[in-house]
C-alpha cells in the first residue's frame, strides 16, 4: 500500500537532483581530485538524501547537504583504505578533462587552500548559498565564513591573476 504524498516526494526530489547535480559534483570535485570518486561520493550521498527526503528537503539548504555528507562519505572511505591505497603519485590531482567547465588552474588552486577556506569557497561561491547558510552548515558564525572567504579570495587572486610587468 503506498503511502500519502510519496508520487510528490518523488518528484521533489527529482527536481532537486537535476537542479543540483553537477553543482554538488563540482563541489565534491574539488575536494577529491578525481572525478570517478566524485561521481560515486556524490551519488552515494543523493541515494542518503533519498533515504531522508523529509528531512533534508526541510534543511535550509539541501545540495550544502549532499556536499557535506559526500565529503564525510570521503573521509570514511579514505579511513576504510588508507593502508590499501598506494601512495605513489597521491598528491597529484586527476584533472582530466571531465566537461564540467571546471578550469584546472582554478580547481588546482581550491583544492591548495586551507580545508575551511575550501569549504566557505565551495559553499558560497559555487553553491551559491548565503553567507547565513553558510554558517549554518558549517557550524561557525556568518563572521567567520566572510573572513575565510576574504582570505580564500586574496590567496586565488594572487596564485591566478597575472602579475602586470
Amino acid at each position: 500500500m503506498r503511502k500519502p504524498g510519496v508520487e510528490r516526494e518523488q518528484k521533489d526530489f527529482a527536481d532537486f537532483y537535476q537542479r543540483s547535480r553537477d553543482d554538488c559534483l563540482r563541489a565534491v570535485l574539488a575536494g577529491t581530485g578525481d572525478r570517478a570518486l566524485a561521481e560515486d561520493l556524490v551519488a552515494e550521498a543523493f541515494a542518503r538524501a533519498w533515504a531522508s527526503w523529509r528531512k533534508v528537503s526541510r534543511h535550509p539548504a539541501p545540495a550544502a547537504w549532499v556536499v557535506r555528507t559526500a565529503l564525510n562519505l570521503r573521509v570514511s572511505w579514505w579511513r576504510r583504505r588508507r593502508r590499501e591505497v598506494a601512495l605513489d603519485g597521491h598528491d597529484r590531482a586527476q584533472l582530466a578533462d571531465d566537461g564540467l567547465g571546471m578550469d584546472d588552474a582554478l580547481l588546482t588552486a581550491v583544492r591548495g587552500l586551507p580545508k575551511r577556506q575550501r569549504e566557505v569557497v565551495v559553499l558560497r561561491i559555487w553553491l551559491d548559498l548565503d553567507t547565513k547558510a553558510v554558517a549554518e552548515v558549517l557550524g561557525i558564525s556568518a563572521r567567520t565564513v566572510a573572513v575565510h572567504l576574504s582570505r580564500a579570495t586574496a590567496t586565488l587572486r594572487a596564485q591566478l591573476v597575472p602579475v602586470a610587468s
